[in-house]
């Protein structure tokens, strides 16, 4: 009898589980991805360079993070750990760029009544994709490919990836295959995610932004260097081989020129999809996220890429919009991408799953916390470590045994280095600390006491600039053909 009481009560309490989640209206999921969108590269009325309307707007229209970064990466592809730590909760040193077999956010929201789509890259292969969404079209697999030729493929029936196809532009492509799933009527809630691979180089935006190129007049980076004042790592990894040492003034502005064209086309598209949200009525119930898996140099500090720690590098543009977000506010808590996992959970009111790295950003956004966390630790392969706190900044390079001292408050550029000053030594010694601290519970495993230092000065001479096969032939007549043609004729 006692058995059958405690087997009627269990029962009671799951209908009454299913009643609740079947009453629940829960929101849709439009998430938008950038592919090396630096944070500044945005026009919110600080960067009058590029106009990036439709994306300003949701800024005005939800919360925008000033200060969320990727954790940095294990290779030169920073944007294949970048996206697994997104997709699972995970930090980089429990996750790397491995997501087979591990769960990811919209399979986990399947679980709770969701439907999933995915359209554009995917970096962290073909099976993991096809665990986690339930549609999929016009899915690119790689880390890069020229924008006007990309190879993609399609969810089928089966759920497996079909053949591959080439097609239209990126930036089109992915919009068009997520306008396409947003037009349809659903009867649950979904998750759309759409990953561009703008800004990510080739720097040739579509030919209708190609013609506006020559009238942008860019200004250099505050801090814009020609050569990056010592090495640290191998700079001739692929990012940095696309334009020639040293950096000139005239092609790095030529490149945010192309950089910014590439954002706001994105720009343009992304108004499309919202457009289509209010056209089938469901924006008011839609929360709509953009955000971008890392940043770029593009000529700050002499470099070009992504495999660095400074602030263009790591930094990524973060805004959250959509309902029961508050409009119009600008937080400045400390949170990395992986945040997203447990936020949303939070704010879908689902119970957070185990062994999620990630911290809840939703006390913040609804005002009744101002942080998460007071420090923030990135990685770059073995030879680079960072931490910051709410004001400085500490780059640390064991394998040459040097370091950085940044104020980011007086020095959001990170020019000064104020590590040999005495006056600072204190806060030096402060931020050391942090950094140790990060690194054992991290369970880092990089070396931060070498014995044997390796030499920091270079000779540019020797760096070799490689064609990327990826560049159309008209980037590479502008950046790696002249250049050759010097150096052979000197």
């Amino acid at each position: 009898m006692l058995i059958r009481i405690s087997l009627l009560c269990y029962l009671l309490i799951i209908s009454c589980q299913n009643k609740t989640t079947q009453d629940i209206k829960r929101p849709n999921i439009l998430f938008v991805f950038a592919d090396d969108q630096r944070a500044d590269a945005l026009g919110l009325g600080e960067n009058p360079y590029i106009k990036t309307p439709t994306i300003d707007a949701l800024a005005q229209n939800g919360i925008r993070f000033d200060n969320c970064y990727v954790m940095g990466g294990h290779h030169g592809a920073i944007c294949a750990p970048s996206r697994a730590m997104l997709m699972s909760g995970k930090n980089l040193f429990n996750v790397y760029d491995r997501l087979d077999g591990v769960l990811t956010l919209p399979k986990y929201l399947s679980q709770f009544g969701y439907r999933t789509f995915g359209t554009g890259k995917w970096h962290n292969g073909a099976a993991s994709f096809e665990a986690t969404f339930q549609e999929g079209k016009n899915i690119f697999l790689g880390g890069m490919s020229d924008h006007f030729n990309v190879p993609c493929q399609d969810i089928q029936a089966d759920g497996t990836l079909g053949k591959i196809t080439y097609k239209q532009f990126s930036t089109d492509l992915f919009a068009e295959a997520a306008n396409e799933f947003l037009k349809k009527t659903h009867t649950q809630p979904f998750f759309c995610y759409v990953a561009f691979t703008a800004p990510h180089d080739p720097r040739s935006p579509a030919i209708q932004y190609q013609i506006l190129a020559e009238e942008k007049s860019i200004p250099l980076p505050q801090n814009f260097m020609p050569l990056h004042p010592f090495i640290f790592d191998d700079f001739n990894v692929r990012d940095e081989t696309l334009a020639p040492w040293p950096r000139s003034p005239e092609l790095i502005q030529s490149s945010l020129a192309e950089y910014y064209l590439l954002i706001e086309h994105i720009d343009n598209r992304v108004a499309d999809l919202i457009e289509t949200l209010k056209n089938k009525g469901v924006y008011d119930n839609t929360i709509i996220i953009y955000a971008a898996d890392n940043g770029l140099a593009l000529g700050s500090h002499g470099l070009l890429g992504k495999q660095n720690l400074y602030e263009h590098s790591t930094k990524v543009p973060l805004i959250i919009s959509g309902p029961g977000i508050p409009k119009n506010e600008v937080k400045e808590a400390l949170v990395y991408l992986y945040d997203l996992f447990p936020t949303l959970t939070d704010l879908l009111h689902i119970p957070l799953p185990e062994d999620i790295d990630g911290k809840s950003i939703l006390p913040i956004i609804k005002g009744e916390n101002t942080t998460v966390r007071e420090t923030l630790y990135t990685a770059y392969r073995n030879t680079v470590r960072a931490v910051r706190d709410k004001d400085w900044k500490l780059i640390r390079y064991p394998q040459i045994d040097f370091t950085q001292l940044y104020n980011l408050n007086n020095d959001p550029n990170e020019i000064e280095n104020l590590a040999n000053f005495p006056e600072h030594q204190t806060q030096l010694d402060k931020m050391m600390q942090i950094l140790v601290l990060e690194h054992q519970k991290n369970k880092d495993t990089m070396n931060l006491y070498p014995t044997q230092i390796q030499e920091k000065d270079y000779d540019y001479r020797l760096l070799k600039q490689t064609p990327d096969r990826h560049q159309p032939h008209y980037i590479l007549e502008k950046y790696f053909y002249p250049y050759q043609k010097v150096k052979a004729n000197p």
